[in-house]
């Protein structure tokens, strides 16, 4: 189902220097900077971060942060994370609609029967890292080395090529991910086990020791899709920009995706749910809570990791759906002990004018470490478990790039250099 654009309204912008004026229109919330430089050639709009800046038409994800909305391809992110799967949520993404029983099946083969990787993929490459090297940088690394062993995925206008690169990907990443796992603790690689479904294969993966067969906790596993439909897709954040920026240089899927999954390897994106983690251990008990929150606001202390967010200035959608799948992954694990210091402090941030003022309000990291850590996943891992299922929606976006004919990434710059100046000798330069 294709969307309506919406045009209600327009602006006229007048140039005070010359008294010309232009009238733009307001296209689905946007105002068209070609007909904005009809007025002003070689004038560029100055926005650090792109805070204020569409720099592209998608028909994927919508986003409402005041209002606290999250669409997939137009499907509440509640219904989906209630009802479906990743892998149909992935195949949503990809395709625009919902799969019919026999798409899906299909679907769901193709993805099982490409979990496998490449034997020199994990002796000479993997193995190939030093002991200690940290699992997302294998990830990014690993992920790139496919194009290697992919020679048709430079192909991307064929489209049998294309779906093939989609399906590998979507695949192999939990194998990738597993496999850097273990191999940074010491332990043999797991082959993926095609009779078990997509996150439990994952979990069979890393956790396999001796038995024949790992038995996967339903809860566990269900537990961990509904966390991969939340991060399976955001709209334009950082990593999905630079899928896209990759992308339209006409690079190869796997390339393009290794520099979103380095996006992701960031801190200030992949790692934030890290933070929240460290945070929460610092503070160490229940008395400590109120002492850092005053810090906080003093501006004494650190940041109140996991809340607020870029874009949601109201609740984050995704942080109910969490908060409630973590008490199903606290029944099973039991009770992480860091939940009660998490839970004191959204009920003191909430309560407190300081933090609502600022629209500071939980987000999607702040509970989501905490599943991770009670499962078992050392903090190491956790923007490798963001990047399993982001790579569906990194696809989708890369796909729908190049389906536009989307120009290469090329932004403008404020040039606050020198002005001209004459080259000078080595021997006659002061000092």
């Amino acid at each position: 189902m294709k969307g309506v654009r919406r045009v209600a309204e327009s602006i006229t912008i007048t140039d005070n220097r010359t008294g010309e004026s232009i009238e733009i229109p307001l296209e689905d919330g946007g105002v068209s900077a070609a007909q904005f430089s009809k007025l002003l050639p070689g004038t560029w709009f100055f926005d650090p971060g792109f805070t204020a800046t569409a720099a592209c038409e998608s028909a994927i994800t919508y986003l409402d942060g005041d209002a606290g909305i999250l669409r997939y391809r137009g499907y509440p992110i509640e219904q989906l994370a209630e009802e479906s799967t990743f892998l149909e949520v992935a195949y949503l993404l990809l395709n625009g609609e919902l799969p019919t029983a026999s798409e899906y099946d299909v679907w769901e083969r193709e993805i099982t029967l490409h979990t496998f990787i490449h034997e020199n993929v994990r002796k000479r490459f993997l193995e190939g890292f030093h002991y200690d090297a940290h699992p997302m940088g294998m990830l990014v690394s690993a992920v790139a080395a496919l194009s290697t062993f992919y020679l048709d995925a430079k192909d991307i206008f064929d489209a049998d090529a294309r779906q093939k690169q989609v399906i590998r990907l979507i695949a192999k990443m939990p194998t990738l991910a597993a496999a850097a796992h273990r191999f940074s603790v010491g332990m043999p690689f797991v082959y993926p086990d095609n009779s078990l479904k997509f996150t439990e294969n994952f979990l069979s993966m890393m956790w396999k020791i001796a038995e024949p067969r790992f038995e996967v906790n339903p809860v566990l596993a269900r537990a961990l899709d509904v966390l991969f439909i939340l991060h399976a897709d955001h709209e334009q954040n950082c990593s999905t920009t630079a899928m896209r920026v990759v992308g339209s240089s006409h690079s190869d899927p796997y390339s393009a995706t290794a520099a979103a999954a380095a996006a992701l390897y960031g801190p200030r994106h992949g790692g934030a749910n890290e933070a929240v983690i460290r945070m929460l251990t610092e503070i160490g008990s229940l008395d400590n809570v109120e002492p850092f929150i005053e810090s906080v606001k003093s501006g004494q202390g650190g940041r109140l990791q996991g809340f607020g967010h870029r874009v949601y200035k109201s609740y984050d959608p995704r942080a109910t759906i969490i908060k409630r799948t973590a008490d199903e992954v606290f029944a099973v694990t039991g009770k992480n002990p860091l939940l009660d210091i998490a839970l004191k402090l959204e009920e003191i941030a909430l309560s407190d004018e300081y933090f609502t003022s600022r629209k500071l309000y939980p987000n999607v990291d702040f509970y989501s470490g905490l599943i991770y850590q009670a499962m078992g996943f050392p903090l190491e891992m956790f923007p490798v478990l963001f990047a399993i299922p982001r790579t569906a929606g990194w696809l989708a976006h890369w796909q729908e790039m190049l389906d536009q004919d989307s120009k290469i990434a090329r932004p403008r710059q404020l040039y606050i250099g020198a002005d001209a100046r004459d080259y000078v000798p080595m021997v006659g330069r002061p000092g």
